[in-house]
C-alpha cells in the first residue's frame, strides 16, 4: 500500500490542472484494478480542508460533501475512518471549524472524554472544554 498526499485529493476535486488530474484518475483507476487502497492520513484530511477553504474557497458543505463521497470509495483506506465519518455526520449539523471538529472526533476514538482548548466558539461543544 502506498500513502496519498494532499495535492492527490485537491487534484481529484478540483481538477484544476488537467494533466495532474488525469495522472490521478490513471492512479485511482490502477488502484482499484489491482484491487489495491492507498493510505490517506489524517494529517492528509486536515490540510485538505485548510487547502480548500482558503485557497479554493470552497464552501464548507461543499468540502464535507467531498470528504464524505472520498470516505465511500474502496480505493481509500483513511485513518481514523470512523472519527471521519461522525466527522462528516457532525459537520452537516453545526457551525463549528471543520478542523476542530476533525481533531475532536480523532481525540474522541482514541478515548479521550473532550478536547482541551482556548477557543470559547468551539469550547461551546461538548467534545471540548475551555481552559480556566
Amino acid at each position: 500500500m502506498q500513502g496519498i498526499d494532499t495535492n492527490i485529493l485537491v487534484r481529484f476535486l478540483v481538477d484544476d490542472d488537467k494533466l495532474q488530474s488525469k495522472k490521478v484518475y490513471k492512479l485511482f483507476k490502477k488502484t482499484e484494478s489491482n484491487n489495491s487502497e492507498l493510505f490517506v492520513p489524517l494529517l492528509v484530511v486536515l490540510e485538505l480542508i485548510w487547502v480548500l477553504e482558503s485557497a479554493y474557497e470552497i464552501p464548507r458543505a461543499d468540502i464535507v460533501e467531498s470528504i464524505s463521497d472520498l470516505l465511500l470509495m474502496p480505493i481509500l483506506k483513511f485513518e481514523h475512518q470512523s472519527a471521519l465519518q461522525q466527522f462528516t455526520h457532525s459537520a452537516q449539523k453545526n457551525r463549528y471549524d471543520l478542523s476542530d471538529l476533525v481533531i475532536a472526533y480523532s481525540a474522541k476514538e482514541q478515548g479521550c472524554e473532550n478536547v482541551i482548548t482556548f477557543d470559547k466558539k468551539v469550547s461551546k461543544s461538548n467534545l471540548f472544554e475551555l481552559i480556566k
